[in-house]
């Protein structure tokens, strides 16, 4: 099962840089997926700010991307 979250989390990073933009991925310092959460750090307040208030959203399209129910949590830092 160790591996199938390791290429959950590779399939969620092409997902981020692909359905996020380029201006977002210029901020996105970091991601890590473990157990269910998923981890995003940003160097930008604002931009923390305005994603906190998408945490649904972004849940909502990664399970999509991933053809089922892996993320159970978006965590933004």
């Amino acid at each position: 099962m160790k591996w199938k979250e390791h290429l959950n989390e590779t399939k969620i990073r092409e997902v981020w840089k692909a359905k996020m933009g380029t201006t977002i991925n210029q901020y996105t310092r970091e991601m890590n997926f473990r157990k269910g959460k998923l981890f995003i750090s940003l160097t930008s307040a604002s931009l923390k700010q305005e994603l906190s208030y998408e945490k649904e959203k972004i849940l909502e399209m990664m399970n999509g991307e991933l053809g089922g129910k892996y993320v159970t949590e978006v965590i933004i830092r």
